[in-house]
């Protein structure tokens, strides 16, 4: 084949997805790859593909001899140009399953615009090969349909989204993405200057700062579908860059934000499933889904909540709980529905699967007509035991699970162990929605490693107003003993958060933001920022303040997780044209990789 092959006027006329049965008799040109070749009786059938589907084209040597010939040479993923007639398929040919199967196409002629090598992997839907080769080959891993039809998914959602927002008045507005480094709670990707030696940007981890000073300065309706950049240790869900939806809105409450915020989601749902979701969403405290289903971002399409049995089970004979409660230890379990039918080795499997939650055993009851069937019961007084029947509405044949653990520890272990009960057992209802906005967050959360709070959002989130004293009295507390303690009472603050979650899944998270400068240095003060240290990472920020910001609040969807959800695959990298491994890699192109010594020695850096 000549190096200079190109289309010499074999352009295409219609697309491998196009042909229908009014396109018959009609002389068409079709470019793409061969997607699979069969030899029947002396014809040729060709598979003809690129991104709008397939269609078939047949060669036959009695129609035309030459053209014939060079179809017996065609490979899969040859890249050609098929012109010919289209015409009906013989009765009972049809393929039904394809949009395209009514009609053939009848080559009149071929070119082969480029021969391919055979591929590491089939491109086909389904196929038995390792991620880490797909993501090396990752431009024959995108032509495969249900990659091209996750990627087209994502085009309309982003379209979707712009519609969407555009209607309610909102600007479209880029940040930069080289900025100065400020503490976030990740770590930043830095940038060296060649310019100024020995200064970095830093990539955004959030546009958080800039939305707020275009808030400042008048735009009071912001959104950008916007890369952002954390160095972070990832999970199967996480990428060091990823995509949000990250929206502003000035003069606003919660009230205003979840109205704007369901009315995308609705829309989404419309416009990409076909779905009708009901509005407003319901809502519940952070507290709440803590304590009923040991998340922050609860699944509800199955039950299995979380009952504090602890009162209710003081004064037993049952030593572990008793040394248990006289440590400060919670006893907490949940109902397994028509699960008291399960063996003694499911049982034990059941312990150790709690035990891989967090649990330090796992003590069971089996309900029975008139009883609770337990090697435990003998140590609780009938009344608790009725006690148990009545406080998880159980039925003959449920399973009661109880675990007991110190309380910050708890909730944590059951959510973990709910959900891993939900995919034993099949509790799912997959063809369920559940959506709903979690609130109340804790301002602040304890570390114990630092001895000091952290924001759990953000350091530019509000408090609820009425918590602001609460602060004050913080504050003054630790100014008297010099030191900050879990107890001290701004961990009883509550912010101006929300989160969006869908089926287990944080699709969005945001908050009313600080927009006072004497508030956000109170905040700093909390998290340990000093005056000059906030001068020196925020100053721009809490200098126009002095300028007349207005109140505001925002939300930030996060698109890649979002696409994932509505296309129902099982990663992100699924639905991220060019993604990065669990280990921060591009198998693809081999980033990161060494640059030249000449590269480090213009921006004064050496590798040690």
């Amino acid at each position: 084949m000549s190096e200079t092959v190109s289309l010499r006027g074999k352009k295409r006329t219609h697309t491998c997805g196009e042909l229908r049965a009014k396109d018959i008799n009609e002389v068409v040109t079709l470019n793409g790859w061969v997607d699979g070749r069969r030899d029947l009786g002396g014809m040729i059938f060709i598979d003809l593909r690129d991104r709008y589907g397939k269609t078939q084209v047949v060669f036959a040597p009695q129609h035309n001899q030459a053209v014939y010939q060079i179809a017996k040479q065609l490979r899969n993923e040859d890249v050609i140009a098929a012109v010919g007639k289209v015409e009906r398929r013989p009765d009972g040919t049809e393929n039904k399953s394809m949009p395209t199967g009514e009609v053939e196409v009848l080559g009149d002629d071929l070119l082969i615009l480029n021969e391919a090598e055979t591929p590491p992997f089939p491109i086909e839907d389904v196929i038995d090969t390792s991620e880490e080769l797909r993501l090396k080959y990752r431009y024959l891993d995108l032509r495969r349909h249900q990659m091209q039809s996750n990627l087209q998914v994502r085009h309309r959602m982003a379209q979707t989204v712009r519609r969407y927002l555009d209607s309610l008045g909102f600007l479209e507005i880029e940040t930069p993405f080289l900025m100065k480094s400020t503490p976030e709670g990740a770590r930043d990707y830095l940038v060296p200057s060649r310019i100024h030696h020995g200064k970095f940007y830093a990539l955004p981890q959030s546009p958080q700062t800039y939305k707020q000073i275009l808030m400042v300065a008048g735009y009071d309706r912001y959104f950008q579908i916007v890369k952002c950049f954390r160095d972070e240790d990832l999970r199967a869900d996480r990428q060091p860059e990823f995509t949000q939806i990250d929206i502003e809105m000035s003069f606003v409450l919660e009230e205003d934000i979840y109205r704007m915020a369901e009315g995308l989601v609705k829309t989404l749902f419309k416009e990409v499933k076909g779905v009708d979701i009901t509005t407003p969403l319901p809502r519940m405290s952070y507290e709440e889904a803590m304590t009923r289903y040991g998340s922050d971002k609860p699944d509800l399409r199955f039950g299995l909540e979380i009952e504090n049995v602890t009162e209710l089970l003081k004064g037993s004979q049952f030593k572990v709980f008793e040394s248990g409660i006289e440590a400060g230890n919670l006893i907490c379990g949940m109902n397994l529905k028509g699960q008291a039918g399960v063996s003694r080795k499911q049982v034990d499997e059941l312990t150790e699967l709690a035990k891989s939650c967090g649990a330090a055993g796992l003590v069971y009851f089996k309900v029975g007509a008139d009883s609770l069937d337990s090697p435990t019961a003998k140590y609780f007084s009938n009344e608790q035991l009725n006690g148990l029947r009545a406080k998880f509405s159980t039925q003959t044949g449920d399973l009661i699970l109880v675990v007991t653990q110190p309380a910050k520890q708890i909730f944590g272990t059951l959510g973990l162990f709910r959900l891993e009960l939900a995919k034993r057992f099949s509790l799912v209802d997959q063809d369920k929605d559940s959506l709903l906005w979690v609130t109340e967050f804790p301002l602040f959360e304890w570390s114990d490693d630092e001895r000091r709070f952290a924001a759990m959002h953000h350091p530019f989130t509000s408090p609820k107003d009425e918590d602001v004293a609460i602060i004050d009295e913080g504050l003054a507390e630790q100014k008297t003993k010099k030191r900050w303690a879990s107890d001290n009472p701004i961990g009883s603050v509550h912010a101006r958060a929300y989160d969006l979650v869908w089926n287990g899944n944080e699709i969005a998270g945001g908050s009313i933001r600080i927009f006072q400068p004497g508030l956000q240095q109170k905040m700093f003060n909390c998290l340990g920022i000093s005056e000059d240290e906030a001068q020196k990472k925020f100053g721009f920020l809490l200098e126009a303040f002095k300028y007349g910001a207005p109140p505001h609040g925002g939300i930030a969807f996060g698109f890649d997780r979002l696409v994932m959800l509505f296309t129902g695959s099982k990663s992100i990298r699924d639905v991220i044209a060019f993604p990065k491994t669990s280990s921060a890699m591009s198998l693809m192109d081999e980033a990161p990789n060494e640059v030249s010594r000449e590269q480090l020695m213009e921006l004064h850096l050496k590798v040690i």
